[in-house]
Formats: C-alpha cells, structure tokens, sequence
C-alpha cells in the first residue's frame, strides 16, 4: 500500500526534532551514566558518550557552557550526572544530549545531607545570633586548628606577624580531609580551648565539598559551638560554605582574612595611643589656660568693689571658687595622669624588652634573620641569641622538630 505522502529525509528528521524539542520531559532533563570516547575538540567543544550497562547515547556541551557546566576534571570512566536536553541532530538523523553540565555521581547526595545538616543544626539553635561571643580586639594568643603544611598556616603566620610581630601563634596539627579530619578537628579545638587563648582559627584552603566535608560534621559542630573561646571558622574561598562557619563566632572567606580579623595592628594602636595623650595634654593645657582666665577676671570684679564687707565676701567666694577650681584642676590631672599610665602599661605588656626581662629570649642566624622553627636549622649552624642583657654565639648540635 502506498503512502499518501511523500517526505523528504530532512522533513522527517526536522519533524522528529521538533517532537523532542516540544517535549517537557526532554527539554530539562538529568542521565546519570559512565563516560567513554571523550573528545575535546579544538573548538572548545566536547563530544562524549555516556553509557550504562546496556545502551549509551551520544552527547556534546559546546564551549560557550564549558566555564559554568564543568568544574572539574573529567574522562572516560568517570561517573557523572548530565543536565541539559534532549535533541535531534538532523544531519546525522540521531538523537544526543546537549549538556549544560556536568556533576561528579554521588555529589547531590552530598549536597542534600549538607542541607539536612544545617536544618537539622539550626532548629536546634546552633547559629543563633545570641550565642555567638565578640572577637577580642587585642588578642595576642592565637589559637589555630589546620593542616600542618600548606597555604593556610602559611598565610595566617605570615599576616598575623605583619600586623603584630608579638603576637602569640599555637597551632594544633589536625588532618582539614578525608578519613579521621572530623575527630581530629574537633580534638585540636577542644585542646586549644583548655589553654585560655584569646581567640581561635579553624580553617583549610578550598576544596571541592568532598575535600570539605569534614567540617560538616555534627562532632566538628558541636566541639566549636561548646568551646568557650571564641572561633572563626576559616573554610575554603569566598564561595565555600561549611556547617563550621556557620556555627563559628565568625566566619572569614579565607585563612588570610580570618588572621586580619584575630589580630590587631601594632604599630596603628601604638600610633592611635600616642594620639591620645597628645590630646589628652592639649585638653589639660586648654583647661588650665581657661580657669587662669577665670581667675583673673574675678580678681579684677573684686578691685572694682570699695566696701569692706562686700571685698571680704568676695574674696571669701574667690578663695572657694579657687579651691574648687584646686580639686578639679587636681581630679582632671589624677585622672590624665591615671589614662596615660594605663596606656603605658599596656605598651609595656606588648614590649619585646619585656618579654626578654621575663627570661624569653630569641634566635638570629648568621645572616641576621630571626629564626622561628627548628626545622630552618642544620647541624652546626652558627646562631646568636639575644636576651635581656647581652647576647651568645652558639652552634647548633642537636635539633628535634
């Protein structure tokens, strides 16, 4: 029996296209599956297939959703999920995906426990407001829970000695991944929490949310909510954010950041405190000027008057507005003097000099730079140490990191 009708190839397969591109299930759709036969092609485009135990479809992502749809390293083997849509490719007369973008498997299911996480967290009031504490404004003993090596505690040494080389860093090796990271966190902030520090960093560089994930967790959680010092929750870049930082007195977008908020500039303090007095004696100066002014004006009002009895009242009045202009002038230096010796006393805490006076002592090498590890020392090494009084030329025999 014959057609009624005759189509060209074209005409079909554009008809068979506009059935997919009209259907709403195939125009936002998501296939999980393995990839094989990827190809990046010069263009900036990838044509893949993906494939499940019994059948594969092709797929392509142009270049132009490449920036946004992949991040992250991906080949043949891997097991992704694709979003994008369901077309025909009227040339060939095939069906493929056209991928927006690409998800490691086993990613949504870290997304949706991370969501269940901070519901379940903030019902039962971790993040409330009224329990987050202030972050002291001249803490000097720092405390941080991070990776031994790598850019975090590379970037918070380096920070928080340029704003205040006196400042006190004790770090508590823990593992920031993986395996044991969550106990090994919650362990360094519950022991750094016994040593009465002013204020503590946990934190890592980024990562993907696995590499994260540590900080997710209900002990890592719950030893930052409990602790009485106060915590900035240092996790990852700008856009990442953890269970941690949520929970954490304050959260910083990085290691570098999160040193800036814990540690105050020296050198601005001790320049504001100078700044201080010098207006602080300028107002004495004004005062007493003002009241010498006072003075003189009474002195010439009791001339002007003739009377006996009204000059000794007067005089009576002028010798107890003296006196009490005495006390004030008294009070307001007692209370000048009181400013300015506290002000030297907190210097004085912050002083290197004091530090040496109280037995401390520090470490030059031969080329003159401090020295801060053991690990920067060989054998035999020349060093000098400086103590209060006087210095000593040593050589190095032994080191134990």
């Amino acid at each position: 029996m014959m057609a009624k009708d005759i189509f060209s190839v074209s005409e079909v397969n554009n008809y068979i296209s506009g059935m997919f591109e009209n259907d709403f299930m195939l125009k936002n759709i998501c296939i999980k599956g393995e990839i094989s036969n990827i190809t990046f092609h010069t263009s900036g485009h990838i044509y893949f297939t993906l494939k499940d135990e019994n059948s594969c479809i092709a797929g392509i992502m142009f270049r132009g959703n490449r920036a946004r749809g992949l991040t992250f390293p991906i080949k043949t083997g891997d097991k992704v999920n694709v979003y994008g849509r369901i077309g025909v490719y009227s040339q060939a007369g095939k069906y493929q995906i056209y991928a927006t973008s690409f998800e490691e498997a086993g990613l949504g299911e870290l997304f949706k426990r991370y969501e269940e996480l901070k519901k379940e967290f903030e019902e039962m009031g971790m993040f409330d407001e009224s329990y987050k504490r202030p972050i002291p404004r001249f803490a000097t003993r720092i405390g941080v829970v991070t990776a031994e090596t790598g850019a975090a505690i590379h970037d918070i040494i380096t920070t928080s000695l340029r704003r205040n080389e006196h400042v006190e860093i004790i770090l508590y090796p823990s593992l920031v991944q993986g395996a044991g990271a969550a106990p090994s966190i919650a362990r360094g902030i519950e022991t750094l929490d016994e040593l009465e520090l002013d204020v503590i960093i946990v934190g890592r560089g980024g990562g993907s949310i696995e590499d994260l994930w540590a900080f997710n967790e209900e002990e890592v959680a719950r030893a930052v909510f409990n602790a009485r010092t106060p915590i900035i929750s240092a996790v990852g870049h700008e856009v990442d954010y953890t269970i941690c930082d949520f929970v954490a007195d304050k959260r910083a977008a990085t290691p570098t950041a999160a040193a800036e908020m814990a540690v105050f500039e020296y050198e601005v303090l001790r320049e504001s405190m100078e700044s201080m007095a010098v207006r602080l004696n300028n107002t004495f100066d004004r005062t007493l000027e003002t009241s010498r002014a006072r003075l003189d004006v009474y002195k010439n009002r009791l001339g002007a008057l003739s009377p006996r009895n009204q000059l000794t009242q007067l005089m009576l009045r002028l010798a107890d507005i003296n006196n009490r202009l005495d006390n004030s002038i008294n009070n307001k230096i007692n209370e000048t003097r009181y400013r300015l010796e506290n002000d030297a006393s907190r210097l004085d805490l912050l002083s290197p000099a004091k530090k040496l006076a109280s037995g401390f002592s520090y470490v030059v090498d031969k080329d003159g730079r401090n020295v801060t590890k053991a690990s920067s020392l060989n054998i035999d090494d020349e060093v000098t140490l400086y103590f209060s009084e006087g210095k000593a030329l040593t050589k190095v025999k032994k080191i134990e990191k």
